[in-house]
Order: structure tokens, then sequence, then C-alpha cells
């Protein structure tokens, strides 16, 4: 797989599962880093520059999961945010290097764009059709779908964050670390 960092860094990470503040309340990976399939990686950093003419980018939160981190996250939820988590017996469009968590940031700053909600939000306002929240938040979150699914990414029906590439359905579920992505193809 490809580190996103070292096919532009320009592209940002906010990498929260290597921190202890996402819903696990704890830091699941052991670095900071976000890995994908090469055609998914190229694929974003087409969107990503593809936003540079409007001063914005891409900040990543989460790219390739090991299988082990997706097994976690289904036995960490309530039976209630389940939809919310990939169930680790079908395994993760993430767990495959197809699947980005990510928003939009001022490429200069890196400030994040407001979005209707946070990442990793189990409500309503997740969804990528949310109506409720600003025009600003609204419109934020549907340039970064316009930018996504103009490469060849679908957003997830539960969380405007998540995008898989197309043909996903052609990689397999891995559950190898980070420190050993790049010798993995």
């Amino acid at each position: 797989m490809i580190e996103l960092i070292s096919l532009d860094d320009t592209i940002r990470l906010d990498i929260r599962y290597a921190r202890e503040d996402n819903f696990v309340g704890r830091a699941v990976y052991s670095e900071a880093r976000a890995f994908m399939q090469p055609v998914a990686a190229e694929a974003l950093v087409r969107a990503h520059r593809s936003l540079a003419g409007e001063g914005l980018g891409l900040v990543i939160y989460d790219g390739y999961r090991p299988w082990s981190v997706t097994k976690l996250f289904w036995e960490t939820v309530a039976e209630e945010q389940r939809r919310y988590v990939a169930d680790p017996a079908e395994g993760s469009v993430h767990n495959r290097g197809c699947a980005v968590d990510l928003s939009l940031c001022e490429l200069t700053t890196g400030r994040q764009l407001p979005m209707p909600s946070d990442f990793d939000e189990f409500t309503e306002r997740a969804s990528p059709d949310y109506a409720g929240g600003t025009n600003e938040e609204r419109r934020n979150r549907d340039r970064l779908r316009q930018a996504m699914e103009s490469q060849g990414f679908t957003v997830n029906a539960n969380e405007w964050w998540h995008f898989d590439l197309t043909g996903w359905e052609s990689y397999p579920i891995m559950d190898i670390p980070f420190s050993e992505c790049s010798e993995k193809l």
C-alpha cells in the first residue's frame, strides 16, 4: 500500500485513532499514519489537488484499518450504533485499503471547515443527506462529496466523511500493522 502523504505532502492528517479523543476513548493505532491501495491513493490525491484552486485541501482521519481494529470497534459500540461500524464477520472496505475517512481544510492553515457533525458522531447529523445544520456546513459537506465522487469514490450512507473507492470488492481483507503496509500490495 501507499502512505498518502508520500504522494502529496500538502495532505493533512488528523488520525484520531492514534489518540485518545475518539469513540473508543484510547489510542488504537500506535502510529498516526494513513495508507491506501495505490489506485485509491492516486484517486484521493487527484481529489485533493482539484480543491487547491479554491484554497482547500483534504484532511485525513483514517485510511487502511487493520481487521483487528474493526473487530475492536464492533465490540466497543452499543447495539444501536452498529450501523456506524463494519461487522468484522464481513470485514470493512477500510480493511481492504479502499476506504478513507476525511474532511476539508484550508490548504495553507490546515483549519478544518465546519461540517454538520463531527467525525465519528453517531447521530443523524452524520448522514451525507442530513438537511439540518447551517448553509455553510452543508455546502462544505457537499463540496467534499463532489470532489470525492468525481474521482470514483462513493459516500457511505451513514457518514458524510466516509468514502469507498468503486471496485473495492476485488481487494482482500487485511490485518497487517502500519509498519508493514508499504511492503504489502
